[in-house]
């Protein structure tokens, strides 16, 4: 959207993408391929796409009441936004391929045997919320606004560095689906669980 601030522009491309990726991802998969894991180590594409969902929700929330307390105490601003090195380490450790493995926290722990039909359905509405979301943060001075960060107890990050990772969180899981998918053309019986972000 051109009348959307440059980084807020920039976020709105990505999560087209992510949308358009993650439906290229599930094309044609059957249930069992969609909810099959290589490993007992690792998750199924099923429950990488659950897991996202999971976060997305509670961000959106979070977002929403941010947002409108942001709004009603005037913090307007113009940029240009950056990230900083706290912004710019976090993001890095965040996009695909990742550095190293991290657990999820036990609240985002997705569960397994999900239907296509329903997650898929979910993650892309996901999208259109977080693309509305940056609508209205539209206009607002995205270095001072301050995101709590769901399930990291009273850290906050400010409105820039969230989004972004938002995105770059979503790219980390989609890449880790892409790379069950790969192996799960004929998925041999299924394994015990013990998932990891």
């Amino acid at each position: 959207m051109s009348s959307l601030a440059p980084e807020l522009a920039e976020l709105d491309r990505q999560f087209a993408a992510l949308k358009a990726e993650a439906s290229e991802l599930v094309n044609e998969i059957q249930s069992a391929q969609f909810n099959w894991r290589p490993d007992a180590r690792s998750w199924s594409i099923s429950e990488c796409l659950v897991h996202l969902n999971m976060v997305g929700d509670r961000y959106v929330h979070v977002l929403e009441k941010t947002l409108a307390d942001a709004r009603a105490r005037g913090l307007v601003g113009q940029g240009p936004f950056g990230y900083g090195f706290l912004g710019k380490w976090l993001l890095g450790n965040t996009e695909p391929p990742p550095r190293r493995k991290s657990k999820a926290p036990r609240s985002f722990m997705p569960p397994d045997d999900q239907p296509i039909t329903a997650v898929l359905p979910t993650f892309l509405h996901l999208q259109e919320q977080l693309a509305l979301l940056l609508i209205e943060a539209n206009g607002l001075d995205l270095a001072r606004v301050k995101v709590p960060a769901p399930g990291l107890g009273p850290v906050k990050l400010n409105l820039h560095i969230t989004l972004a990772w938002i995105a770059a969180h979503e790219r980390r899981h989609l890449w880790q689906a892409r790379q069950v998918r790969s192996l799960a053309a004929s998925p041999p019986a299924r394994q015990p669980h013990a998932g990891s972000a």
